[in-house]
């Protein structure tokens, strides 16, 4: 269950790509194999006369079951083990309640964790040398795992990222000057380059975060400034709490009663369609999922505005958007999507409560007051006013006309009334809450 998706697919022949030329430039080697990996580490152990096999852990359920099988194996077969933590500031099971039980609310959770955040030795630099590959050892070529799309669509992904160690550091290193002393206060503003774009790196280890941690306290000469970014940081380590002690909740919500809350079923497919296709007639979420199409990844605000529209003024099930996220986002990470979602949508830890609505107009207004962002993925609009530009429906035929825009045509109409489905979202709450 949750294979990579179409970016994630992406993103890893671009990462893999630069991680063999990274270890060619030190001497070494990538060794690329498909298919069961106990029976090719096997084999690899085996050819090369290994004793020892090391590896970083991952946390999603199917592969922590996986590594598991694979360590006792692998120990069966003579070879020494050993797993360690590099996508992580704290094991998943290293921070409890005075109860030993996990943590439910994030805040309790990051004033344990930030207490213990000088305690975390610094990252070792990488070694300028490695030994060479054993001439016995073959592997295929990245292109052989077919990871990359066969209609080319990716030409906004190209543009937007660069994969890799090195972009991942040069990223790192960017915003770590200047910007990250302004996140704090320009983060939710979509039309601004304010936040770090740092999560495809992080999610891919090609950065770990004790590494940001010390880059932070190396870069920047206050670190207090920085303190929203590294909340942020706790905010993905409680994702990961919560999936590793919550395992189910990639597909199940954690909150029991959503079990039985009526989602849209009439029209359903059509809602969902327009929604993925920046096509709902809401000008802030078509905008956003414009740019997660073109680019692979949405600025959180609008992510939050478009799941939010989706799960209550749509009311379309989490999950549906959940995997549409999975599918397009070179971010795409288990724990961080699921929390998201589920905050969202009022059915996990820590939740926004259900009742907490977003307008989408108001968070245009707000988040985007002269309508840049809107404009810049729906340029269809970009002769509206700022007035008009989050709510076209409410401009004139004169306005409209003068803007060379007709709903329907040039931009679709909304295809959700927000007051009417605000209202019927909050009864179909009533009926489980």
């Amino acid at each position: 269950p949750w294979q990579p998706g179409s970016a994630s697919r992406w993103w890893l022949h671009r990462s893999l790509s630069a991680l063999t030329d990274s270890l060619r430039r030190r001497g070494s080697g990538l060794i690329i194999r498909s298919g069961n990996s106990l029976d090719q580490l096997l084999r690899i152990a085996s050819s090369c006369a290994a004793t020892h096999v090391f590896w970083n852990r991952l946390y999603e359920p199917a592969i922590v079951a996986r590594d598991s099988r694979i360590k006792q194996a692998l120990r069966d077969a003579g070879l020494h083990c050993e797993s360690a933590n590099s996508a992580l500031l704290f094991e998943p099971w290293g921070l409890a309640t005075e109860s030993g039980s996990p943590y439910r609310v994030f805040s309790a959770f990051w004033r344990k964790g930030a207490s213990e955040l000088a305690a975390l030795a610094p990252a070792l630099p990488p070694p300028e040398v490695l030994p060479p590959m054993p001439l016995q050892l073959e592997g295929a070529v990245v292109e052989r795992l077919g990871l990359l799309p066969r209609i080319p669509w990716d030409s906004g992904l190209q543009e937007s990222w660069r994969p890799g160690e090195t972009g991942a550091h040069e990223a790192a290193r960017r915003f770590l000057g200047d910007p990250v002393t302004h996140y704090g206060d320009r983060r939710d503003l979509p039309a601004v380059s304010a936040t770090s774009r740092l999560s495809p790196h992080l999610h891919f280890g090609e950065i770990g975060p004790r590494q940001l941690l010390w880059l932070t306290r190396e870069l920047t000469e206050l670190f207090e400034p920085a303190e929203p970014f590294i909340r942020e940081l706790g905010w993905r380590e409680f994702a990961y709490h919560l999936l590793f002690h919550f395992p189910a909740t990639a597909d199940e919500p954690l909150d029991p009663r959503f079990r039985r809350f009526s989602w849209r079923s009439q029209g359903a497919d059509r809602l969902l369609d327009a929604w993925q296709a920046g096509l709902t007639g809401i000008p802030l979420v078509d905008a956003g999922m414009r740019e997660l199409w073109h680019t692979g990844w949405m600025h959180n605000r609008v992510r939050m505005v478009a799941a939010s529209l989706l799960t209550k003024n749509l009311r379309l099930p989490w999950q549906a958007g959940s995997r549409w996220f999975w599918d397009t986002l070179v971010d795409a990470d288990l724990a961080s999507n699921t929390l998201g979602w589920q905050w969202t949508a009022g059915c996990g830890a820590d939740s926004a409560p259900f009742f907490r609505i977003f307008n989408p107009v108001r968070q245009g207004e707000r988040f985007d007051p002269e309508g840049e962002y809107v404009k810049r993925w729906c340029p269809e609009l970009a002769g509206l006013s700022a007035k008009y530009i989050h709510q076209p429906w409410s401009a004139s035929a004169a306005v409209l006309a003068k803007a060379g825009v007709e709903l329907g045509r040039d931009y679709p109409a909304p295809i959700v009334d927000l007051a009417e489905s605000r209202r019927d979202a909050l009864a179909a709450w009533g009926e489980i809450k």
